[in-house]
């Protein structure tokens, strides 16, 4: 059930964390190990502390230089954080993320969960390519979790909801979720369309994007729906050029150029 399921650890700083993530994922059934970028890697510090089924995950996981690329073939992405506050709202607790990536890979896709560096966690810009936050309560006196113990207790909450819940009706090939990389692209042309209408701030147009996108990855995109609005965003673009053509040293606000 969790073959679909990646565990992507961002800039990790220690080899043994590393293989005792390894060793957390081989407890849990899941197999799929992205590093990314990771610091300073030695593999035998690793195999160290991963066991025998965690160095077989060692041996077959993904190194990658960034993050993009780790998360592109994924259709939702969990990560994790222990900061709260500022963009970081409607944080999920690791069982209720656990159900909604359930559900997603009885549909047949593929789930991402996304981990920091062990110093500093995920950044506001790291987590901005997230689906959803999840954070782990803790004490408030000492709310940092070990690396390989906070992946451990969400891979846990997803063994759980596997086993719990039900199989659904059959899937359709055509209404699995838009992945990360087409998400990103769909991002890309929102940004575009959006400044070409004058929606978007041209001074700080990432930051106003951001409830845009929030609000993309809330409804959970499905390929059908990111093919219509990557449509509607061509047919925009397309109609704007013709404004502009039709009204040659025109500005967007309708008045001639200086």
């Amino acid at each position: 059930m969790l073959n679909n399921l990646g565990v992507v650890l961002f800039r990790p700083k220690f080899s043994e964390n590393v293989g005792s993530a390894a060793r957390a994922m081989a407890n849990m059934g899941c197999r799929d190990l992205v590093l990314v970028d990771p610091q300073d890697f030695d593999p035998g510090r690793a195999r160290a502390l991963a066991t025998a089924k965690g160095q077989e995950i060692l041996e077959t996981m993904r190194v990658v230089p960034d993050l993009a690329q780790a998360l592109a073939p994924y259709e939702a992405v969990y990560g994790t954080t222990a900061r709260t506050g500022g963009w970081r709202k409607g944080l999920l607790t690791a069982e209720t993320a656990a159900r909604r990536g359930v559900e997603t890979l009885r549909q047949g896709g593929r789930v991402a969960l996304l981990f920091g560096p062990e110093d500093k966690g995920l950044t506001n810009d790291e987590t901005k390519v997230c689906s959803r936050l999840v954070t782990i309560p803790t004490d408030a006196e000492a709310t940092s979790l070990n690396l390989a113990q906070a992946a451990l207790l969400v891979l846990y909450e997803f063994l759980k909801a596997s086993r719990a819940t039900p199989a659904p009706a059959a899937f359709e090939p055509g209404s699995r979720q838009a992945t990360f990389d087409e998400r990103e692209s769909l991002f890309a042309a929102l940004r575009e369309t959006l400044l070409a209408v004058d929606f978007l701030k041209a001074d700080n147009p990432d930051y106003w994007m951001l409830p845009v996108r929030s609000f993309v990855e809330r409804i959970r995109l499905k390929r059908a729906e990111f093919n219509l609005l990557m449509g509607v965003c061509r047919q925009v673009r397309w109609a704007v050029g013709q404004r502009d053509k039709a009204q040659p040293g025109q500005g967007r606000d309708g008045q001639g150029a200086a």
